[in-house]
Formats: structure tokens, C-alpha cells, sequence
């Protein structure tokens, strides 16, 4: 894979360093140079190149999957064919299941019920769309900086299976131990399928082992052919929801769906997960460099919390102290006074009916002592309702109580938010009894609209309104195709937020500007029109006369070549007549010199004066009216100074 390195794929994918391998493919960190990001490049088999049959169906699987939006599908931002097909998808920098497994790494059941929960919604997704994955497992389960979960590979089983190249031997035991029944008999598969493999997914992420595993392929899938899934009892509440997943007819699981509805159902009876043990990408044994690289159940997932350990111990009051000094007291008078009956202590030699008044009077202290320290106090409960849980040890951690704490989601709230208290404010309470608080998780949930692409912006964030939403940052970007103010892109957010949250969309802002492209000067306008089509500009013609630019060049433009405008917008040329035509101004009777001055005016060049210079202008050649040209030549005939009429024989005209 070295040798890859430094490799540019389309002019545009350089390959930084490489992230992993398979029978198929071999995936590189890459920089997009156009978009300045880093970018993942799947680089398949060199030997699927001359298959057609592959490249048609990987392009069309391919374009398939880059149209689905979901926060929990890798995204596809590009394919293609360089030398060897590519898949250009976004960088998970937190690496895989199979990357935390591997390192021996094992999920609890509460991070179990969030990877389960985001995946099924992601096939959910996929499946309403009529795309099944058909190759679920660890590999294909990858994770960002924050432990997101994504799906990865989406339509690339299917163009695989139909390609006519042969795997290496052995390379098919991977994807076989997570392949479903029907996938062992050759069945049709449909999206109950994924579900399966999801299952065997989740039962080896908590146990460690992969079900029915044998060390062949088809021994693998041979096991599973007949009998159900056995639910490993590490995954506690999740084995009911994985059990039902893992049934041996499809007709017996639920779909995405359904198995998403079933883990939420589980996840009150568990507690609040640790952060996921990634991977990472290059490095697969390192651990994660902070604790931001965490999951937690979303706020989707309802959880049933804790109780009094919850809240840290607080110092000891007033009150506790005063009782444990009485309790401290009379356990050294009662180990006092077995002392002196032992015989460790020496009595003092005093009267014995004094002794016995003292011991009597220690009795009876110790009685009162005794009886006064074993009743519990009792302490008015404050109102707590409005405050927030961050404080509630301030207030009730002294007096002893049993807390428990509850969750749930109220309008009108913010999360961390005291709702509601059992026993009511004012009430008494003894030490180590119960004390009930309801905290708010926040607004109810609201489902986020599936259709907002596409939609002008001001219908989009009337959808949201109407789903309980509000519109948050509009972030404007060029588009070709698109028209200004539509929805491209919905900016990652889960399923389902509390009501009230704003979502952020990324809208069209139309094409980009254009150029007003060099060499539209002084060429045929035909040629100029042609310039400005291809930059997405129109033209517009106005004419004028022009003695330096030929007939039917353009002479300017307006704006001005390099100019920015907007996509489609107008350029006028000025389109040349060649000189302006003249009329030979009548100059007869004239002096020659104000005769030479009325002729130059007009840009004739005299060539040549016929007749006396000192008599008057008879007439021109050309004549006068006639039409003529800027530059043009032209003769000037004076009157014969012998007849006064130009008339060389001296005949009157009569």
C-alpha cells in the first residue's frame, strides 16, 4: 500500500497514508486539493477495472448511495476510474468496531443499545429507500472524533457480488460469519437481513464471541441454517430486543424499525453508558487521545437514574455531629465500666453504696444516651422544584436522604431542571428515607422533517415551524444547478431533537460569479457569443460604425473583459458597420482653399487640382452627394478662367 502514497486519483485525490485493507479494497487517507478536506479514498481491486459488468453496477450503487442523507450513513462525495475504480466517502477519524474489538476492547450493554440504536436507524433509512446493505459487521461500523456512529459501504456488496473477479481464498469467512440464513440458502434478502447481521454484530461486540463461528465459511453458515439465534447473558435487558433480531425466519424479526423501538425500550433498565473505547484510523491500538471522544445515549433515550450514591457525600452538619459526639461518649462510659468489672481498670476506694449511686446514675445517662441517639431526626424537606440538579446536593445532601432521581421529558423546561419532589416541600423527613426528584431532560422531542432538501428556504423553515422546530444558521454556498434560496443540505443532526431546536441548513446561493472571458475583442461576434455561452453569460448586440475594426467584429464590451457578474447575466458587444459612409459635400462656386477645407472636414484626401487655382470650384470627382468613405480620394476641377464656365471651347451652353 506504500507505494500508493503521494498517488493523485482524478487530479484531484492525493493519497496521504493508508487506513486500512481487505480481499477487495484498500482504503487511504486522502486531501481533497480541490475542497482543501481530508477526505477517505477506497481504492478496489486492481483486477475490477476490466470488468464492465462491476464498473456499471459500482457507478450505479454508487450514485444510489451518495442520495441518501442520514446522520448515521457515510457519505459519498465522489467515484470514479483511475486506473482501478475509487470511492471517495467522508474521514471517520475514530475507526471501527472491529478496530475496538480487536484490541480486545469489549462494549458494555449501555454502549451496546447506542451503537445498535443509531445503526438501525441508519438502515431504517436506507431500507424505506430500497437499499439493503447485505454485509453488516465490525468492519463496516465505523466512528467519528465524537463516537458517531456510520455505516460504511452501503451498495458495495451488491456491485461485488455481481463482479466476475474472484476473491482471494478464505477472504469470504469474514462477511460469512455475520451473513443471515437466507443469505446461506441464496435466498432473496430484504432489509431483515442487515437486521440479523446487526444482531450478531451487538451479541460479539458485549461477549466477545461471534455466534455459530466455525473455522470455515461454510461451516459458518451451515450452523445457522437451522436453529435461532442464543442470546448470550452479558447483554442483560438487551437480550430480548437481539433475540427477537436474530430468529431464524425473516417473518419472525422486526425490521429497522422495529428492533430501533425495542432497544429504546431497554434503555431505562440501563445506566448511562461509558464513552466508546475507539480505535482511531492510523493508529489502531492507540487509545483515545481525550475523553472527547465519547457516546452517550442521545437525548432520544429515556434513562431511569440512580439513586442517593448519585449524590457525593457531604460533610457532616451540626446536628450529625452533636449525635455522633453522644454516641463516641457513651461508648467510652460503657467501655469503661466493662473495664473496672474485668478488673483492668483499678476502682477507686470509695464507699461502696457511692459506687453504686455512680453506677446506677452511668446507667441511667447511658440509657438516655442510648435511646436519644437511636432516634432518627427529622428535617423539613426545602422546595426544590425550579432549581437545577447541579445544586441539589447544596441543598438536601446533609440531612441523609434516600435520593432518587428520575427523568423524563416536560414542555416548557431546560434540561437538568427540578419538575417535581415526593414528599412536597415543607413536608418532614427522617433520615434515610426516600426523596423522590423528577428531573426535565429537556423539551419533548420533535421529529426532524426527512424533505427539507429541495425546498425553498422559506418553505423549509415553515416545515420545521410546523414540526416544532426552528430555522438556525443558513450557511450559502454556490450551486450550478440548483436555484438561489434551495435547500441543499440539512447539517447533521439526529432523528429526533427537543422541541425548540433550531436546525442548521446549508442553502443555494445560485452559480457562482462569472468572468468576462478574454477574447471577445476584435473577433467575429459569432465567436464572442460562443465565449460568453460557455461562461454561462448572454449577449446582447448594439452596432456602430468604426474605421479600424472590420464589418462584423466586435469593437467593445460592456462591462469590461475580467469583470465579475452573475451567472447569466447580460454582456453587450459592440458589434462593428466598418467606416461610416459620407456624402461628397457640394463645394461648387467655392474658393479652392475653403473648397480643400469643406472636403478635408469630412476626412477626403485631395489628390489632385484640375484647372486655374485662383478660380472657383466647377465641380468634384466624385461629384457632390455622391457617397463615399472616410480616406477616400478625390479631384477638384476650378472654373476655365477664358469662359468663367469650365467650358473649354469658349461655347455658351446654348
Amino acid at each position: 500500500m506504500v507505494e500508493q502514497v503521494g498517488r493523485v486519483l482524478g487530479g484531484r485525490y492525493r493519497l496521504v497514508a493508508p487506513i486500512g485493507s481487505g480481499a477487495s479494497a484498500q482504503v487511504f487517507l486522502a486531501d481533497d486539493t480541490r475542497l482543501r478536506r481530508r477526505v477517505a479514498v477506497k481504492l478496489l481491486h486492481a483486477a475490477l477495472a476490466d470488468d464492465t459488468l462491476f464498473l456499471r453496477r459500482f457507478e450505479s450503487e454508487a450514485r444510489l448511495v451518495a442520495g441518501l442523507s442520514h446522520p448515521h450513513i457515510m457519505a459519498v462525495h465522489d467515484w470514479g476510474h483511475d486506473d482501478v475504480p475509487y470511492l471517495v466517502t467522508e474521514y471517520l477519524s475514530g475507526g471501527s468496531m472491529r478496530g475496538i474489538l480487536d484490541r480486545g476492547d469489549r462494549l458494555s450493554p449501555s454502549q451496546a443499545l447506542v451503537v445498535g440504536l443509531e445503526a438501525a436507524r441508519a438502515l431504517d433509512h436506507a431500507h424505506r429507500r430500497g437499499l439493503v446493505h447485505r454485509d453488516i459487521k465490525p468492519d463496516n461500523l465505523l466512528f467519528d472524533s465524537e463516537g458517531r456512529l456510520r455505516i460504511a459501504d452501503f451498495g458495495l456488496a451488491r456491485a461485488l457480488a455481481e463482479a466476475s473477479v474472484t476473491e482471494p481464498s478464505g477472504t469470504f469467512l469474514g462477511s460469512a460469519r455475520y451473513a443471515s440464513p437466507e443469505q446461506a440458502h441464496g435466498r432473496p434478502l430484504d432489509g431483515r437481513s442487515d437486521v440479523y447481521s446487526l444482531a450478531l454484530v451487538l451479541t460479539e461486540s458485549v461477549s466477545g464471541t461471534i455466534p455459530f463461528d466455525t473455522d470455515t465459511a461454510l461451516g459458518t453458515l451451515m450452523a445457522r441454517t437451522d436453529r435461532s439465534l442464543d442470546v448470550d447473558e452479558s447483554l442483560g435487558p438487551l437480550a430480548g430486543p437481539v433475540r427477537r433480531a436474530g430468529a431464524l425466519e425473516p417473518e419472525d424479526r422486526p425490521d429497522a424499525d422495529g428492533f430501533a423501538v425495542s432497544l429504546m425500550a431497554t434503555a431505562e433498565r440501563l445506566p448511562r453508558p461509558e464513552p466508546l473505547p475507539l480505535a482511531g484510523t492510523i493508529s489502531a491500538g492507540a487509545a483515545p487521545a481525550s475523553n472527547e471522544n465519547t457516546t452517550q445515549l442521545g437525548a432520544d433515550v429515556a434513562v431511569a437514574a440512580v439513586a442517593a450514591d448519585t449524590i457525593a457525600p457531604a460533610p457532616l452538619g451540626r446536628r450529625e455531629r452533636k449525635v455522633v459526639e453522644r454516641r463516641e461518649r457513651q461508648a467510652e462510659r460503657t467501655e469503661r465500666l466493662a473495664a473496672i468489672e474485668r478488673g483492668e481498670v483499678r476502682r477507686r476506694r470509695w464507699p461502696w453504696a457511692i459506687v453504686a449511686l455512680l453506677l446506677l446514675a452511668g446507667a441511667s445517662v447511658g440509657a438516655y444516651f442510648a435511646w436519644q441517639s437511636s432516634q432518627p431526626e427529622l428535617h423539613q424537606v426545602p422546595a426544590l422544584v425550579g432549581q437545577d440538579v447541579d445544586d441539589l446536593n447544596a441543598l438536601v445532601g446533609e440531612f441523609g436522604w434516600n435520593v432518587q432521581l428520575r427523568e423524563n421529558r416536560f414542555e416548557g423546561t431546560t434540561t437538568g431542571e427540578i419538575v417535581d419532589q415526593d414528599p412536597a416541600a415543607g413536608a418532614e423527613l427522617e433520615e434515610g428515607e426516600d426523596l423522590v426528584i423528577t428531573i426535565s431532560l429537556g423539551e419533548p422531542l420533535a421529529v426532524v422533517p426527512v424533505d427539507l432538501i429541495g425546498l425553498e428556504l422559506a418553505a423549509a423553515d415553515l416545515r420545521l415551524g410546523a414540526a416544532g422546530l426552528a430555522l438556525g444558521e443558513v450557511t450559502r454556498r454556490f450551486d450550478e444547478v440548483a436555484l438561489t434560496d434551495v435547500v441543499l443540505e440539512v447539517v447533521e443532526v439526529l432523528p429526533e431533537l427537543p422541541r425548540g431546536s433550531e436546525v442548521a441548513l446549508v442553502v443555494s446561493d445560485g452559480p457562482a460569479p462569472r468572468a468576462v472571458p478574454d477574447g471577445i475583442i476584435g473577433v467575429p461576434v459569432a465567436d464572442a457569443q460562443a465565449l460568453l455561452e460557455a461562461a454561462r453569460l448572454v449577449a446582447t448586440i448594439t452596432e456602430q460604425f468604426d474605421d479600424t475594426v472590420p464589418e462584423g467584429d466586435v469593437v467593445a464590451a460592456t462591462p469590461d473583459v475580467g469583470t465579475e457578474v452573475p451567472a447569466d447575466s447580460a454582456v453587450e458587444l459592440v458589434l462593428s458597420l466598418g467606416p461610416e459612409p459620407i456624402e461628397v459635400p457640394d463645394v461648387e462656386g467655392l474658393d479652392l482653399d475653403d473648397a480643400q477645407d469643406a472636403l478635408e472636414a469630412v476626412g477626403l484626401v485631395i489628390i489632385e487640382v484640375e484647372g486655374p487655382p485662383g478660380q472657383p470650384v466647377l465641380t468634384t470627382d466624385p461629384p457632390a452627394g455622391e457617397t463615399v468613405f472616410r480616406g477616400d480620394e478625390i479631384v477638384i476641377f476650378t472654373r476655365n478662367a477664358n469662359n468663367g464656365n469650365g467650358n473649354s471651347n469658349g461655347n455658351d451652353d446654348n
